[in-house]
């Protein structure tokens, strides 16, 4: 099968958009069909030989205040290269600059597509675009409509597009490397090296933007025994430094530094409570940690309260104060909730979601070629 990958961002850009397609466009290779990349340009591109099919990059330019997330230039590339490549279905990933084109360009040769819905894009452009939310879900529904299905990372979020409006709308969760992260990564060095008094170490992982609310750790950072740890990068990250005292800051980290990083935490708190999926508190699981997480959109899919971890109030700093201080005292729980957590996303690779992926093409495609005959 030959398919085009629309999508709002790809590597080398650090983010769960970036990733989701990566993996999609592995598993297309491994399971020997021809997926064909089409992207935002950035300032740095990836190194000519590491991507695992062809990417062709569209102009864009950094979105206004965060210029860590770039925006696709009109311009006719993106039908072009869906024209060249004979695309048998149109995959979008997160679709609303340059997946609006893709879903143009699908609709006017006759190609199926699919829409993957992965970011509150309403919350973005509240946030960077100076846009109203009925208007970015008009955007959102329009694309979303046109598509031959939508598929939703998480209940919350397939609730949330059905009540918008958006029709033909089904689940497809998220996989997660449950080799790459293990709490056999776990670094005693790096643990006295970020908590020289033998602090209970509470990780936060992700993007360091508004919408993240990361704010809310202020609470923690003041607990005796506790120590902050804070990994990402983003527009948000100089105030954090001043909301934050105490905390420690480690950037941007990838790969086997990243995977390290998670399996030496005691707690991991992720903090926003816009989360379509919430990848890192699956990533954090698969590492053998207790997660505390908002009680909203994607960690109410994978935090059970009480099993994996403590689903608290959004936006309540009281709240994810008291789980940290809860769970920095009771290591027993701790280690429990994350035996229970890692048990949980083992089987959860991206292999088999991928299949799940291939699946929703089929029946895509079948539905297509009854409607023809």
């Amino acid at each position: 099968m030959r398919v085009a990958i629309v999508t709002e961002s790809f590597p080398p850009d650090v983010n769960g958009v970036a990733h989701c397609a990566l993996r999609t466009a592995e598993h297309l290779v491994r399971r020997g069909h021809e997926p064909l990349v089409i992207a935002p340009a950035g300032p740095h591109e990836s190194t000519a030989g590491d991507e695992p099919c062809p990417v062709v990059r569209v102009p864009s330019l950094p979105l206004p205040g965060y210029p860590q997330v770039r925006v696709a230039l009109p311009g006719r590339r993106t039908a072009a290269a869906i024209a060249a490549h004979r695309a048998e279905l149109v995959h979008l990933a997160s679709p609303f600059i340059l997946g609006v084109r893709g879903m143009a360009a699908a609709t006017r040769q006759h190609i199926p597509a699919v829409a993957v819905y992965q970011t509150d894009l309403a919350g973005y452009a509240r946030t960077y675009l100076s846009l109203g939310e009925s208007t970015a879900w008009r955007r959102i529904r329009a694309v979303h409509t046109a598509a031959d299905r939508t598929l939703a990372p998480s209940s919350a979020s397939q609730q949330d597009l059905e009540a918008h409006g958006v029709p033909r709308v089904h689940l497809w969760p998220r996989g997660v490397d449950s080799v790459r992260f293990d709490a056999a990564h776990r670094d005693e060095a790096l643990r006295r090296e970020l908590a020289p008094n033998g602090e209970v170490l509470v990780g936060y992982i992700g993007r360091l933007a508004p919408e993240k609310h990361v704010e809310l750790l202020a609470g923690a950072c003041r607990l005796s025994g506790v120590k902050v740890v804070v990994v990402g990068d983003g527009p948000s990250a100089p105030g954090l430094r001043e909301a934050l005292p105490g905390a420690v800051f480690l950037g941007r980290r990838t790969g086997h530094d990243l995977a390290r990083i998670y399996a030496s935490l005691d707690v991991f708190v992720h903090t926003g409570p816009f989360e379509t999926f919430c990848q890192t508190v699956q990533e954090a699981m698969a590492s053998g940690l207790p997660v505390v997480a908002p009680a909203a959109g994607g960690p109410l899919d994978l935090v059970d309260h009480g099993r994996t971890g403590l689903l608290v109030p959004p936006g309540d700093m009281d709240a994810f104060t008291g789980a940290v201080r809860l769970l920095a005292s009771a290591p027993a729980m701790r280690d429990q909730f994350g035996a229970e957590g890692r048990a949980d996303v083992a089987a959860r690779t991206w292999e088999a979601v991928g299949d799940l992926l291939l699946q929703h093409y089929a029946q895509v495609l079948d539905a297509r070629t009854a409607v023809a005959a």
